[in-house]
């Protein structure tokens, strides 16, 4: 007979492993070309700004993702926290530059929250994500014309790998747009 707290503890645990899950897929590296792309398009040529900005981009689009789109509200604060100690332990971060790392993160994902949520507007919503990412990458990205619609392309294909990420560990999940998850879960009775 299993006590109630260790039911609670090992759900809690299982929930904790897929965060961690959805975290290192949203967190591997991008591809070498499309960091390439990014350096030569709106980074001047640097390919580590381009990469890190693929990468927190990458990571951005999964959490909100995560907030949009799945059943139970815990998941994108368990992602969120799951990516808080990925980028605590990134041996590619200095271990003074953690703070700043966060603190950049944080920044883009609040920009790539309000292009996200875009609605209405003289551009679309997937123009204004493409443009955070060229305008991070460099102070006077061109966000018009060939950049852009690359930019595009390729963080919607972010956005179908990191859906397919969260798929995979939590489950398929359809969701009307107007409904928030809790309210939707509510009224299932959970």
């Amino acid at each position: 007979m299993a006590l109630p707290f260790t039911a609670a503890w090992r759900a809690a645990r299982e929930r904790d492993r897929r965060a961690k899950l959805v975290a290192e897929g949203l967190g591997r590296e991008p591809d070498a070309g499309d960091v390439a792309w990014l350096a030569e398009a709106a980074a001047g040529g640097d390919e580590d700004h381009a990469r890190w900005e693929l990468r927190y981009a990458r990571a951005a689009i999964g959490l909100l993702l995560a907030q949009r789109d799945a059943l139970d509200d815990r998941t994108a604060a368990e992602l969120a926290a799951a990516i808080g100690v990925m980028l605590d332990r990134d041996p590619r971060i200095a271990e003074d530059r953690r703070d700043l790392a966060a603190s950049q993160f944080n920044e883009r994902l609040l920009a790539y929250r309000e292009a996200f949520q875009l609605r209405s507007g003289p551009i679309t919503s997937a123009d204004a994500v493409g443009r955070c990412l060229l305008a991070f990458a460099s102070d006077g990205a061109r966000t018009a014309g060939a950049p852009l619609a690359y930019a595009i392309e390729l963080l919607e294909r972010y956005a179908a790998e990191a859906s397919a990420l969260l798929a995979k560990a939590y489950g398929e999940v359809q969701l009307p747009e107007d409904v928030p998850p809790s309210v939707l879960r509510a009224s299932q009775g959970g």
